[in-house]
């Protein structure tokens, strides 16, 4: 659902532009496809900073027992039932209702027990989450600044917080937008590269909150292999930060 105009970080326009992609949203060849293509990598990011905050084993099969994880953007779950199956109390929310429904209904048939809740992150005021992802999100939202803000809200002190989210650069223009958008690969419509920022326009916004970043590495496609994990930060990028011990509440954003 959107929040009240001027008081939220929703777009209704973003969040029906995705809805309307929710039904086939779990269609490795449907408009999600390149969603599909994405994760692998993206979920192999996740794990290895779950292993490298907690200094967790990499063997371990539910490294997030015992902890509360926060999925922001969640679509119909293709973080966030992964994430539970590591062990994690998972509570995931998106902007689309629709998203929502078909989320549901995919972890009731998987068994997995998701609190998923159609609402923007400044809605919540849950205790705090050891983990939380906001993935491919940052991009769609009114105002970076009060995403982040209630992000670190919701941060435990000394929790991680994963993010991706494309560059702003000549290159990323180029290939999300000209060439994924344009040949298909992604629906029209779903970036307006302006909105993107840079890792150094997103670490001062998580700084000013209070967010340490302490990883930041690249994603790009690779035609052997698919996406990988890279120093090249041109076109997209995923990062780790920690919130540091002791801080309850975000600086204001300027």
């Amino acid at each position: 659902m959107a929040s009240e105009p001027g008081t939220g970080t929703i777009d209704p326009k973003e969040a029906a532009h995705f809805g309307a992609q929710a039904a086939d949203w779990w269609d490795p060849h449907g408009s999600s496809a390149m969603l599909h293509k994405l994760n692998p990598v993206r979920l192999r990011y996740i794990r290895e900073a779950i292993d490298r905050h907690w200094d967790g084993d990499p063997g371990a099969l539910k490294p997030l027992a015992g902890k509360r994880a926060l999925d922001i953007g969640c679509g119909a779950g293709l973080v966030a039932e992964p994430l539970c199956r590591l062990g994690a109390d998972v509570t995931a929310i998106d902007a689309a209702p629709e998203n929502i429904d078909v989320a549901s209904a995919h972890a009731v048939r998987m068994g997995l027990p998701i609190d998923y809740r159609a609402c923007g992150v400044e809605a919540l005021h849950d205790a705090p989450f050891d983990l939380i992802t906001a993935l491919e999100v940052l991009e769609h939202v009114t105002d970076p600044a009060l995403f982040i803000g209630a992000v670190a809200r919701l941060l435990r002190p000394d929790g991680l917080l994963i993010l991706s989210t494309p560059n702003r650069t000549s290159k990323s223009k180029l290939l999300v937008i000209t060439l994924a958008e344009g040949f298909g690969q992604v629906p029209r419509g779903t970036h307006d590269w302006h909105k993107f920022l840079t890792p150094d326009e997103t670490a001062n916004l998580l700084g000013d909150t209070g967010l340490t970043v302490t990883d930041t590495t690249g994603i790009v496609a690779d035609p052997r292999y698919g996406f990988t994990l890279s120093r090249d930060l041109a076109v997209n990028y995923i990062l780790s930060a920690r919130k540091s011990i002791g801080e309850t509440e975000p600086t204001p954003a300027r």
